[in-house]
């Protein structure tokens, strides 16, 4: 089967083998596939990523040395059924599925897996016990946005986000964007955005954002300031002592960026007490002032992913229309156009998510 490989360094259209259905497996047509932000960090820092992957513990098997066919946020068509499946699933049903495949009682997580295709490859061998019909009603290639969708829902509900925190999401990619949709279907306001790519913040207001920022204008953190106090507010030290006045709201920060330096910012920028929710993914070593987190007595988290339970939900909200992706596809290509789709989405302004069509 034709698929995009990446093969040291860029990626070339070449044949893999047919998938050969294991026990459980159903054989699924790729329909579309998005490029996620971790395939572009994959693709330009391979070894960094790779090294990061065993350092903590093999999430990945991507290897710097073999061929490898990304893609993780995918719908398809069922084709086949496997042997050992039991039938739930007919040819020509349009399903989802976690980025995931089970041979036996082995988990092989797709696409960063040099031994099973991924989205970017005409068929996939996925597991029937993990696949997902689509909502009659949904737009099929929007099942495709899935996977970033619970990324940001995941961000939101790990934690026990509560409506009386304001938040601010620094960074207005796919994950930000999915963030502020998480953020919005969950009530809160106002909802706080920066980026300093003008196409981002556009999209940021139709996520939902109430307040978006320029970094390069204005302070996001004077804007958070200003939407967590209250009219008569005192932030006097005496009045902090004993209790005196209007109290300010929580603030919650969401780092959605993955770069080094943004951190320490937000530590820096962040009003006393905040928390701050690490939801980017930065592979670079980075460097952080503690101080800030300790005279502010800020709390930091980290989330990855999300469970089965919020994959279904998301595919649910995105069906219902409760979650709108449809501002986020700015584009689709075919395989061939692989490599050139990942040179374009270096540029924030040019595309927010790009599918990847096999069959196109």
């Amino acid at each position: 089967m034709r698929a995009a490989i990446f093969r040291q360094g860029s990626f070339v259209l070449g044949d893999v083998p047919d998938p050969q259905l294991q026990p459980g497996q159903v054989l699924v047509r790729t329909k579309s596939c998005g490029i996620c932000g971790t395939d572009l960090h994959a693709a330009r820092f391979t070894r960094e990523f790779v090294s990061l992957s065993q350092r903590s513990g093999g999430r990945w098997t991507m290897d710097t040395e073999r061929d490898v066919v990304f893609g993780h946020e995918f719908m398809g068509e069922v084709v086949a059924n496997g042997p050992g499946t039991e039938g739930k699933f007919k040819p020509g049903d349009l399903v989802t599925s976690m980025p995931l495949t089970i041979a036996g009682n082995t988990v092989l997580g797709l696409g960063y897996n040099p031994d099973v295709a991924g989205g970017f490859a005409e068929c996939m061998p996925l597991a029937e016990r993990m696949l997902l019909p689509l909502p009659k009603t949904m737009e099929p290639d929007h099942a495709a946005l899935t996977e970033p969708m619970a990324i940001g829902l995941h961000a939101v509900e790990y934690f026990g986000v509560n409506n009386a925190e304001v938040p601010l999401v620094i960074g207005c990619g796919p994950i930000g964007l999915a963030t502020i949709a998480a953020l919005k279907l969950h009530g809160h306001a106002p909802i706080i955005a920066a980026d300093f790519s003008a196409g981002r913040r556009a999209l940021a207001k139709k996520m939902g954002a109430d307040i978006v920022i320029d970094p390069a204008v204005e302070s996001p953190y004077q804007a958070l300031e200003r939407a967590i106090t209250p009219d008569g507010h005192d932030a006097s030290r005496y009045a902090a002592l004993f209790g005196l006045g209007p109290k300010r709201r929580p603030a919650l920060l969401f780092e959605c960026v993955g770069i080094p330096g943004v951190l320490a910012a937000m530590m820096e920028g962040a009003p006393t007490g905040a928390r701050i929710i690490v939801v980017g993914v930065c592979m670079e070593p980075d460097g952080i002032e503690p101080f800030f987190g300790i005279v502010k007595q800020l709390s930091m988290q980290f989330v990855l992913g999300y469970s089965a339970q919020e994959f279904a939900a998301t595919l649910g909200h995105i069906g219902a229309g409760r979650l709108d992706v449809r501002p986020l596809i700015t584009g689709r290509i075919g395989l061939a156009e692989v490599g050139r789709a990942f040179k374009d989405l270096a540029n924030p302004e040019t595309h927010a998510k790009i599918l990847v069509e096999p069959w196109r």
